[in-house]
This record gives structure tokens, sequence and C-alpha cells, in this order.
């Protein structure tokens, strides 16, 4: 009996399914080259909504009143580019190179604006909004930030290996690898630090940030293994192991989900935790739940008791089934604009299920855990825990259900789509209509990455398979003390001013991992570097031009690190 009604009700979903992919794919199709016009028009100097607004620099909207977002989020910013970057290194748009230029180069402007999270060597990179024209926003706001050096490192790190693998490792060792070590050095000294969510509400640890920031280090230990800056590998792995352990602390085991923040005083049901999925995605880890893969069984139960807390709480989900989509927002306590549905919320979940679905496909299998149980028994309410091989009906009856459900929520993102496909920050939790910031960049973005991976399509892999988890968790570290360099050195074109000392963070007197200084003001080269405290340090500056090594004279500089506080030396090429 059982068998006929399971029968029975996979015939119906496959004539659901059937409809409802065939909205879908006409809205994908429609929608895709409005949402990338969208993205385009939002970013200086040339974008059509972004006047003002210097190269590369990404508004977050153009709307000035009742929201003004007439500024620049680092997060938003390296969210958007790291989907343009994608775009382009995968061959899906090749006309992106000067647009990812740009962005670099207001990026590294950017790191050097003093504003009131500080200096570049004092915290200012936690600094999370800026003007548009490059300038520090002064008002009162919720920082430090810490996820959006992370996001940014990550999104040029994804650029810089697709360099290397297309023979232009010197660009990424001579401008690249300086940029990107700024934030990866920020996110290793300050992980462990309490943080703005990526909602700008809460201040506390957050598994957005932690999750990104464990990615980054990954990432950065990577690059920095291939371009022969070995000197910073040990302390990111070291760093990136402590923020893995940590990350298991966030898991609710009842009813099974991730809790958002440690604080806040909210439920912790968030959106936070669905794009954690989706932005740390690596098609090559499977389902491991220790980095929160997709179709983890830990990911696909949040993703459940996420989606059903706003079942009840909006006009425009009455009446949808226990197993259909519904219009999601950032939390249900949300009363920010009237607390309603957000598009990347939307998408962020179909998101989720499609890289789970590319991952089963991949593997020819899923696998139902107690932990996901109640996920997979909205499709299935006889399934039992155990393996399906990809030749089981039950398996093709799972994965045609969750590929409906995730069309689901595309769909739900189409319904309140107005007519020119323009996508705001909300849509109104009674009737649907758009509201809030209009344009958002963000809106655009999640919706190509969503379409994207609707399509199948994944990005490069960035080291998380086999990944485990340390037995003991370090969440401290020795003190240290942030010191800039600066030396006044004059050279020829070609040649290159590095930084190599008696510590680790120094390089040990490495001159194949020595630190590259920065020329910008030229010819003063500078780089900050974060030492011991209280610390005897010997130091000198060298020359290389074309692999020759040229030391400073002798004496070594020497000085002893302060217990506090920021040290700045000036030295002259000797």
């Amino acid at each position: 009996m059982w068998r006929s009604l399971r029968l029975v009700s996979a015939l119906g979903l496959c004539a659901s399914a059937f409809a409802q992919s065939s909205t879908v794919d006409l809205y994908t199709s429609t929608e895709s080259p409005i949402a990338k016009a969208g993205v385009l028009a939002n970013i200086g100097p040339s974008g059509a909504k972004s006047s003002g607004a210097y190269p590369g620099v990404v508004i977050a909207s153009p709307s000035t009143t009742d929201p003004d977002y007439l500024y620049t989020w680092v997060r938003d910013s390296s969210l958007v580019f790291k989907m343009l970057i994608d775009q382009y290194t995968s061959g899906q748009d090749t006309t992106l190179h000067a647009h990812i230029d740009n962005f670099i180069a207001a990026e590294a402007n950017l790191q050097q604006v003093t504003n009131p999270s500080g200096t570049l060597s004092t915290g200012g990179l936690g600094e999370p909004k800026f003007n548009i024209n490059e300038t520090a926003f002064t008002g009162a706001w919720g920082r430090p930030q810490r996820d959006g050096p992370a996001l940014r490192s990550i999104s040029m790190i994804t650029y810089a290996n697709w360099l290397i693998a297309n023979n232009n490792e010197s660009y990424v060792t001579d401008s690249l690898w300086p940029i990107i070590k700024l934030d990866l050095d920020y996110v290793l000294n300050n992980w462990n630090e309490t943080t703005f969510d990526l909602w700008e509400e809460v201040d506390s640890s957050s598994f957005f940030t932690s999750a990104v920031q464990h990615r980054a280090l990954r990432q950065g230990s990577a690059l920095a293994a291939e371009i022969g800056q070995s000197s910073v590998v040990s302390g990111y792995n070291t760093q990136a192991d402590n923020i893995l352990c940590f990350l298991q602390s966030y898991w609710n085991p009842s009813p099974g989900f991730m809790t958002a923040n440690t604080g806040g005083g909210r439920s912790g049901r968030d959106a936070n935790t669905v794009l954690t999925s989706i932005h740390v995605f690596d098609v090559e880890a499977g389902c491991d739940g220790v980095t929160f893969q997709p179709c983890s069984d830990i990911a696909l139960s949040n993703l459940k008791v996420y989606v059903d807390s706003f079942r009840e709480i909006y006009s425009i989900n009455s009446g949808i089934r226990a197993d259909q989509a519904v219009a999601t927002g950032r939390y249900p306590e949300d009363v920010y604009q009237g607390g309603n549905p957000w598009y990347l919320a939307s998408f962020a979940v179909a998101e989720q299920l499609y890289d789970a679905l590319i991952v089963w496909s991949n593997e020819g299998s899923l696998t139902v855990t107690d932990v996901s149980f109640p996920f997979f028994q909205q499709f299935d309410t006889y399934i039992t825990p155990g393996t399906y091989s990809s030749s089981t009906p039950i398996y093709s009856n799972l994965t045609t259900a969750i590929r409906n459900f995730a069309d689901g929520f595309v769909a739900t993102a189409a319904k309140y789509t107005p007519s020119g496909g323009g996508l705001a920050e909300q849509y109104t939790r009674s009737d649907g209509t758009p509201t809030s910031a209009v344009d958002l960049t963000w809106s655009y973005a999640s919706a190509l990455t969503a379409f994207n991976a609707r399509a199948g399509k994944t990005s490069a892999s960035w080291g998380a398979s086999c990944l485990s988890v340390s037995p003991t968790c370090s969440t401290s570290m020795a003190p240290t003390v942030p010191v800039v360099f600066n030396v006044n050195a004059t050279t020829v074109l070609g040649q290159n001013i590095y930084l190599t000392g008696s510590v680790g963070a120094l390089t040990d007197w490495s001159t194949t991992g020595a630190i590259l200084m920065s020329s910008a003001n030229y010819p003063i080269w500078s780089t900050a570097v974060t030492l011991p405290a209280n610390t005897q340090i010997q130091y000198k500056y060298i020359i290389i031009d074309n692999g020759e090594v040229t030391w400073e004279s002798d004496p070594n500089n020497e000085f002893t690190t302060s217990m506090s506080g920021i040290t700045t030396l000036n030295d002259v090429w000797r």
C-alpha cells in the first residue's frame, strides 16, 4: 500500500515540477540580462545609476532617501565582484577585465583611508562602508564589521589563482599579494574579536563572519605557498584551524540549526546561515558538515528550521503547504523597514538547494541522516535514514522534489518582481510590493549566482575538502602590536624594496619570502606588520631586481616593540 501511495505522490510531484520549472525557466532567461545590467549600472565611473562613484566603486543602491544607500560597502562590493570574477575566469563573460582592474585599484585605495575604525595598521580595515568618492564615512554606524577584509581577499585570491594558471604570476606577486596580505593579516589578528554582523545590528561573534574568515585564511595560505610567501603559511593555517574549531560551537542540536550570532537576544534563525552555506560552497568538498557545505546534514536541517520560521509571520505565505517554498527574510524578529522578505534571501535558499543537487549528482547518491531526516521527510513521509543511489526511485523522487522546492523560491521572487525586472532590497510581507532601497546591487548579484547554480555552474574549489577539526580550540594568541615600516629608497624600473628580519613575521631573514613593500608614496616604501609585543627585533631592507638581491649596509636595524599601540619606523636606505 505504501509503495502505491509513494508512486502517486511522485507522479504528482513530477507534474508540479514541470509546470513550475517552465515558469522559472522563463524568469531566469528574462531576468538574467536585467540583473547583469543592474549590477553594472551600479559600478563607477560609467554605470548608468552610479554617477559620482569613482572607478571600480560599487554603490549599494542609487536610493538616497529612506533608506540612503548611496555608499559603498566592502562586504557588498566584494560579494558582487566575486560573482563577476567567477564569470570572467570561467569564460562566461570575458568583457569584465577593466571592471576587475578598477575594483582592485579602488579597494587598494580604500584600505589606506583613515576612518572611524582606525588607520591601515590600527583597525581601519574593519570599516564597513565609505563614501562613493573613496573618502571616509564618519557618521555613527555599527563598526567594525570584520567580514569585509575576508570577503575582499577571497574575491581577489580567486582572480589571483586564475592569473597564475594563465602565466601571470608576476602581477599577482607584485600587485595583488600586497593588497590581499593586508586583509589576511587583519583576519589573522582579529578573527577572535567581536564584530557587527552582516546586517550591521548585533555586536558579537557571527557565524557568517567566522566562516568566511576561515575560508579566506585557507585560500590565503595556499596562495602564499604558491607564490613563495612561505613565512605566513604556518600562521594562516594555525588560525584557520582555530576558526574551524570555533565554527562548530554555533550549532544548536535541538531543533537543529546554526545560531547566527553569539549575542543579540534573538532566536538565532537567520539568513546569515544560509548565505554562509552558499559562500563557503566547494564542489570538491561533497556534503561535508565541518565546513557547512550546502548538502551536509546540518546545513539542510538548518535550512528547514530557517525557512519554517517565516511560514506563519508573512501574510503572503498564508495557505502555502509545509513542503512548498515561501517568502523568507533576514530573521523572523526583523522590524527594519517593516520586517519584510528580501529578494537575496529567497535566492540564497534556492542556491543552497541547487548546490546540493549538483553535489548529489556528482557523487551519484544522497545520504539521509538522523539530523537531516526532518528536511527529507518534507518530500517523502516514508523516507528512512540511509544512502540512496542515483539508480533508485527514491533518489529520483527526492531530487525531483527538492529541485521543485528550490524552483519555488525563485518563483516566489519572480512573482514579486515588477514587470521591468528591477530588484529592490525587499518586498512587503502583506502583498509583495517591492520596497526599501531600489536596484539593490546585492539583490541582482544574488539572482545571478542562484541562476548559475540552477544551471549547474560552480566556482573553483577553495580547499574545503578533507579538513578536520582539532580536538582543542584556541581563541587567544600571544600579544602582538602593529608596526609600520617606512624607508626612503630610490630605485630604478624593475626594482622593488622588501623587508626581512629576525622573527617569523619578518620571514626569519629569508630573501625568497621577504615582505614586498608598497611604493604608493615613492620614494617612501611602506608596509605594516604585526609583531610580537615587547620583543627585540632586528631587520633590514633589501632590493630585488630580476632575482638579484642587494642588502642594505650593516649594521642591522634594531628596536624593541612596545607592549601596546602602534609603532612607526622611518628609515633611509643605506
